[in-house]
């Protein structure tokens, strides 16, 4: 596992929500984000992808939590399938993994000792988000951005 800290920006992204239990449900909302995107022209080996569970389901009933799909882009789209808006920025503490089943398990199940390890208090004012950069991607990999405190 690669770990490095960066401040991300507020970048401006378009996205597609859906709100309930957190499952199966959510992989199909990025599949139909992907393919928005691509029919849009819009990926490109610059392309990044972000994933955000909003909320947590131990405080959140399972049927209101929401589940974001988003693209990094400052275009503006008049689609009633999408949304737009921006990332909450700050400083992260980035995992880099690959994107398997047991892999993303393990980063779950680990996420206390990485941040204890890495001497990093988390920011639980923002959600921890999942980004799928192309280069990333096309190599079978993925990374978890931690929020922390500076």
């Amino acid at each position: 596992m690669k770990i490095y800290t960066e401040n991300i920006p507020a970048y401006p992204v378009v996205y597609m929500r859906r709100v309930g239990e957190y499952g199966q449900e959510n992989f199909k909302l990025m599949q139909a984000m992907k393919e928005w995107v691509q029919t849009q022209n819009l990926w490109n080996n610059n392309g990044t992808i972000y994933a955000i569970a909003q909320d947590n389901p131990a405080i959140v009933p399972p049927e209101k939590c929401r589940y974001d799909i988003c693209f990094v882009t400052e275009q503006i789209f008049d689609d009633n399938v999408i949304h737009h808006g921006a990332l909450p920025a700050g400083a992260y503490l980035i995992c880099e993994i690959p994107h398997t089943t047991q892999d993303v398990q393990f980063f779950w199940e680990s996420i206390g000792n990485i941040l204890v390890n890495e001497k990093k208090q988390p920011d639980e004012s923002r959600p921890i988000l999942e980004r799928y950069e192309f280069s990333l991607v096309e190599n079978g990999d993925c990374e978890f951005c931690l929020p922390i405190f500076d």
